[in-house]
């Protein structure tokens, strides 16, 4: 699938919210949150990050989450999230309760089979395969930070890039750029097709 790569900027990005990053252990989800906080700290908002993962190093629950805004936040956990991704089956049910009725939930279709449910917008995207597709399924968490700030309008795409290359690894900063472009093209398909909440690509 080719698309024009849009701008994640297309709206005012929120002042202030909260994300889950959320899947299995091993998906890079850690990182996933460094990028994220280096990229709205660079933009002059204050994050608070929390981690939390299952002792299993690999398929056990990992999640981290972020509190954005421009002060200090009164909680610097996560209560009422704004902005979710799903990467695995595994993190739906530590998802109960914590999403906002009009949140954006992200999941990868492979993965996550029974996504959650509720008046929040869910979005299912070819996550994995798209990393796949790309010759390495570990970016697949780069992909899905496209996917997210996109969709979100959480960050300009430019500051987005310049966290990546800060973050990663010199000789796979070419990789990671891609990875990020082709989750912002998702979502340019969603947008393009105007998918109804609950729908998703493949």
């Amino acid at each position: 699938m080719t698309m024009a790569v849009k701008n994640v900027n297309e709206k005012t990005a929120p002042q202030e919210f909260e994300i889950r990053l959320s899947g299995s252990g091993g998906q890079g989800l850690q990182l996933l949150a460094m990028i994220f906080a280096r990229a709205f700290s660079d933009e002059g908002k204050v994050v608070a990050q929390s981690q939390s993962y299952e002792p299993t190093s690999r398929g056990g629950l990992s999640r981290s989450d972020l509190v954005v805004g421009m002060s200090e936040p009164d909680y610097p956990l996560a209560t009422s999230v704004d902005f979710m991704l799903i990467l695995d089956q595994v993190a739906v049910k530590a998802a109960d309760d914590i999403i906002k009725d009009d949140a954006l939930v992200i999941t990868d279709a492979r993965l996550v089979t029974d996504p959650p449910k509720g008046a929040f917008r869910v979005v299912a995207l070819p996550i994995t395969e798209t990393a796949i597709r790309l010759g390495n399924a570990r970016v697949a968490n780069i992909v899905a930070l496209g996917a997210l700030a996109g969709e979100g309008n959480l960050c300009s795409r430019e500051v987005m890039e310049a966290a990546i290359r800060e973050s990663v690894p010199r000789k796979f900063t070419d990789l990671n750029i891609k990875a990020f472009q082709e989750g912002l093209n998702l979502i340019g398909f969603v947008r393009a097709n105007r998918l109804e909440p609950g729908c998703g690509i493949s």
